[in-house]
């Protein structure tokens, strides 16, 4: 049987042969910061994803644009379904499995191999699977990183980034160095401009505000030596190459573009590990979900299963690289149509900050924007309608929303316009 080094490893689920199961770890032999991390990619023939050969499409699936829980890859919910009753000759469900059992740790322990090599995950990070959506992760971020009185930075470009700043002003002194609020979130500022604080722990953004559909194409660099950069990237998570050694810690619920709701993915750099504050509650201290592999409590099984087989597509697919592509072929068809309807379409976001992810856009006529999205979903397309702190429309396209989806979406707006503007 494969021996497993120091339990808290940032990769110490993986395996170190592909057919044989770590054994799971009871005690510490080392501490974090003497931990020595080996990290080997894990393949599995067995759970290699294929549609299955019985399997046929429903004519009565739509095109699901909305923000979350999202669409997911329909070779993965057909491989799940086959898996579904008797995983593997198991003779159970991944529903029904211990955590603890060695089918499960093969499941997990797979999932975060393959999410390392799509990312390119560094050894001296660890992936945590996690429960509480990124919404939990605004607490546990100031909890982990910082003290009471310790300052730390927000870039708000948007909803979520304005309640992870409101939520960490329970735990750490938060400044907001910029905010664009004041004009409804239609951007994100010139880092150069920005007045960092000089001694904040961490400067805090939102890869991609999912209401407001605006996306940082780069990312500011802390100007404190001593600080970090922590991202919440729920909505373009895995949507195109990352960095992810800029970062001090990246988290994401996993809704969007790898799984069903009900798991968090947090990615921190080890030295961060262990210095939580004093009353931070067990399930918000990232050192426990460290030690314990992410098993402390019974965790999300199933949807880790179901990011498992994400990841195995998108690997499929040829990588971040190749699936960042396809996104943006598909923003691009979406967004000149908006930009080529002479204004009966229009999207508010700055040009250059546009999501690839999450669009929105409004029709000069108002009136007429319940009609869309009624019109719409006769036509099998559906969850079109804007937040509802927003208005208008919005079309989540996230890497599960084929081609052929944006391309109906595209030709049902123009021919609504053709049927309306007059």
């Amino acid at each position: 049987m494969a021996t497993m080094s120091a339990a808290v490893a940032p990769n110490s689920l993986l395996l170190k042969s592909t057919n044989q199961i770590g054994a799971f770890p009871t005690t510490l032999s080392r501490s974090f910061t003497e931990a020595t991390i080996v990290h080997k990619r894990i393949t599995c023939s067995s759970t290699t994803l294929q549609t299955p050969a019985t399997a046929t499409t429903s004519t009565d699936r739509v095109f699901n644009f909305a923000a979350g829980p999202a669409i997911l890859p329909e070779n993965v919910l057909l491989k799940a379904q086959s898996e579904l009753y008797n995983w593997h000759g198991s003779g159970m469900s991944v529903m029904e499995m211990s955590h603890r059992g060695k089918e499960f740790l093969s499941i997990i322990q797979k999932a975060e191999s393959d999410l390392r090599t799509l990312l390119n995950i560094p050894e001296n990070y660890y992936v945590l699977f996690l429960q509480g959506g990124a919404t939990t992760q605004f607490a546990a971020v100031p909890l982990n990183l910082c003290n009471p009185d310790d300052p730390v930075d927000y870039i708000v470009t948007g909803s979520w980034g304005d309640k992870a700043f409101k939520e960490a002003s329970k735990y750490c002194k938060p400044k907001t160095i910029w905010s664009g609020k004041s004009e409804k979130y239609v951007n994100i500022p010139s880092f150069g401009a920005l007045e960092q604080t000089p001694e904040a722990k961490y400067l805090h953004i939102c890869g991609n505000e999912t209401i407001h559909g605006v996306e940082f194409k780069d990312y500011p660099v802390p100007t404190n030596g001593n600080s970090l950069l922590v991202a919440d990237m729920s909505s373009n998570f895995c949507s195109k190459p990352v960095d992810v050694s800029k970062f001090g810690l990246i988290y994401a619920g996993a809704q969007k573009n790898v799984g069903p709701s009900g798991v968090t993915i947090v990615i921190i750099r080890s030295d961060l590990i262990g210095n939580a504050q004093p009353d931070t509650p067990v399930m918000l201290d990232y050192k426990i979900h460290a030690e314990n592999n992410s098993l402390y409590n019974t965790p999300p099984c199933f949807g880790i299963y179901m990011c498992g087989l994400v990841f195995e597509d998108l690997i499929a697919q040829g990588g971040l690289s190749e699936v960042e592509k396809k996104n943006v072929k598909k923003a691009q068809i979406l967004y000149d149509t908006i930009n080529g309807s002479k204004g009966f379409f229009r999207c508010p976001v700055e040009t250059s900050v546009r999501s690839l992810m999450n669009v929105p856009f409004t029709l000069a006529k108002p009136e007429l924007e319940a009609e869309f999205v009624k019109e719409a979903a006769k036509e099998k397309m559906v969850q079109l309608k804007g937040h509802r702190s927003v208005g208008g429309m919005r079309a989540s396209i996230y890497n599960a929303m084929p081609l052929a989806g944006v391309e109906k979406l595209v030709a049902f707006m123009k021919d609504f316009q053709a049927r309306h503007d007059k």
